[in-house]
């Protein structure tokens, strides 16, 4: 191999990781990056909620029950810098190598277009990043389906397997799903993609739908800037929550931009439909993302939404659209690239354009993300519910999904709790969107809400305990903890404990949630066995049978 090949040859993946590196390295000090949704602990326990057994939504299933297997090995931080680096050197890497083209340069224009997006900025600094390993995945499970079209061995093992990692969430899986069937065009793979979804669509159809419908206008996407809330899609902006969106994407050229890189990506288009004829299925797919992604600002998409939310089990997901122009971004970039391939002095000009456009993105968005460590007081919290024989579920106070500690810089996350305990832990689920409160879905809230209002007894709740969070904002009535016993009085958390019988756990083995668990998980150890065999050998035994 001569020099120039073992550069080109190098080239996407350093390019990769040096995004992966300018974007995380904050990220990558000891401790824990805490900021809205994403939550970690040190050990994540295994519990029913994980596994769709409880009674909250199968949001996290099957992310929360991996990360628990993970964290009782690796230490819960080294977890998630592992998974954050993934989804961030996975898919500028996968995008350069689905170009098709012999140009590096080209695969490197293709990376940056894919890897350093809105969606991607959005995502992380929300703390989806499920999300992000699913997006990371897209062009690896579009590269399998190609290979599956085209009648390749172990394709469909291959196809299964890239969709794994973002099959974790509900969204991730879905997304994952209909990157795979348009490239594969085969509907024999949809059997194998439904089966890999099972562990969260199970839970979803034994539960009656709870979701507000009033709700879907807050998640909607929404504008940026001037340019309107369709140029901010077509840019894979326009989330729902500005205090996540970037401040460059405010600026006036924002637009400009975007519109140019929409009319040079359709440009690059007829040439990679005539060098991947089955490409036209992925940008189809990018179609669809789009009029998802503005469904409540089309005609009567807002009321049809609203429906499908409030009736159908299982497609409060379609709730946050903005998130399936992740669909649009794929095709999106490799447009962009092969059109930029034509005019090779403006390649360098290609590679940098998404950073230019979005310097914010860099160094945890200019500071916005960085570790931190939990007090002493979640650890001591978490042995005291592990050795205590007193039964029951833990119910956080001051009623609230969010919180703001000191000791995170007041950064709004979400409630480390039901991660960082070993019991399954309550929390009231509701969301203030805009100061618009948005029900939760916590079968058991209204109940708990009453008990406490009326200063009831939570032990005939399944409530054995009752943890207060300090500095953070929220009010408790003094009277919820008067007849309670105190275990733990802290800088930071106060444990106590419910006095007399607690009741059951209103948890049940849905025979068809464990079934559909323990099937995919048999399913995904055959794929891995079947891709690990050599190919030879299969066909070997396949003629000798004949």
């Amino acid at each position: 191999m001569t020099t120039k090949e073992f550069l080109d040859r190098a080239a996407l993946p350093a390019v990769s990781v040096a995004m992966a590196l300018i974007v995380l390295a904050p990220t990558l000090k000891p401790g824990f990056v805490l900021t809205y949704d994403m939550v970690f602990a040190p050990q994540h326990s295994l519990l029913p909620d994980s596994l769709g057994l409880g009674t909250t939504p199968a949001r996290s299933v099957p992310a929360d029950a991996l990360i628990a297997a993970a964290t009782a090995i690796i230490p819960g931080d080294v977890v998630q810098k592992l998974l954050l680096a993934a989804a961030f050197v996975l898919g500028p890497l996968g995008a350069g190598r689905l170009t098709p083209t012999t140009s590096t340069g080209t695969r490197l224009v293709a990376a940056t277009a894919y890897g350093w997006t809105p969606f991607v900025a959005e995502r992380l600094f929300m703390g989806h990043w499920p999300y992000l390993l699913a997006y990371a995945c897209l062009p690896w499970v579009a590269q399998a389906g190609l290979a599956h079209r085209r009648g390749e061995p172990k394709s469909l093992a291959r196809l299964v397997l890239w969709s794994v990692p973002a099959a974790l969430t509900p969204t991730g899986g879905l997304l994952a799903a209909g990157t795979a069937l348009a490239t594969s065009g085969r509907l024999r793979a949809v059997p194998a993609l439904v089966l890999l979804n099972a562990p969260w669509w199970v839970p979803s159809l034994l539960r009656p739908p709870t979701s507000a419908p009033n709700a879907v206008g807050w998640f909607d996407a929404r504008a940026e800037n001037w340019g309107g809330v369709v140029l901010s899609v077509l840019g894979t902006g326009g989330f729902w929550n500005a205090d996540v969106t970037p401040t460059s994407r405010e600026l006036p050229i924002i637009p400009v931009i975007t519109l140019a890189t929409v009319a040079v990506a359709a440009a690059g288009w007829p040439i990679l439909v005539r060098r991947i004829p089955q490409a036209q299925g992925l940008l189809a797919l990018g179609g669809v993302g789009l009029v998802f992604a503005l469904a409540a600002h089309l005609p009567f998409g807002a009321t049809a939404l609203q429906w499908l939310v409030s009736t159908v089990p299982g497609t409060a997901l379609l709730r946050d659209a903005q998130k399936w122009v992740a669909w649009w971004a794929l095709p999106l970039a490799l447009g962009f690239a092969l059109a930029v391939e034509r005019a090779r002095p403006a390649l360098a000009v290609g590679i940098l354009l998404p950073v230019l456009a979005m310097p914010d993105l860099a160094w945890g968005g200019w500071g916005r993300l960085t570790t931190v460590d939990y007090p002493a007081d979640w650890s001591t919290v978490r042995e005291i519910l592990t050795h205590d024989d007193h039964p029951g579920d833990v119910l956080a106070l001051p009623l609230g999904a969010f919180r703001q500690f000191g000791w995170n810089e007041n950064r709004t996350q979400l409630d480390p709790a039901p991660r960082f305990l070993p019991r399954t832990t309550v929390i009231d689920d509701t969301v203030h969107v805009d100061g618009n409160p948005i029900t939760g879905e916590d079968t058991r809230l209204p109940a708990i809400r009453e008990a406490l209002r009326h200063n009831g007894d939570l032990g005939a709740l399944g409530i054995g305990w009752v943890l207060v969070e300090h500095g953070t904002p929220g009010r408790i009535d003094a009277r919820t903890t008067e007849s309670l016993t105190e275990v733990h009085r802290g800088a930071w958390l106060s444990l106590y404990r419910v006095p007399g019988p607690v009741a059951e756990s209103h948890v049940r083995l849905h025979a068809p949630v464990v079934a559909a668990d323990i099937t995919v998980l048999l399913f995904v150890a055959g794929c891995l066995l079947w891709q690990a065999l050599p190919a030879g050998r299969l066909i070997g035994h396949r003629r000798r049978e004949e």
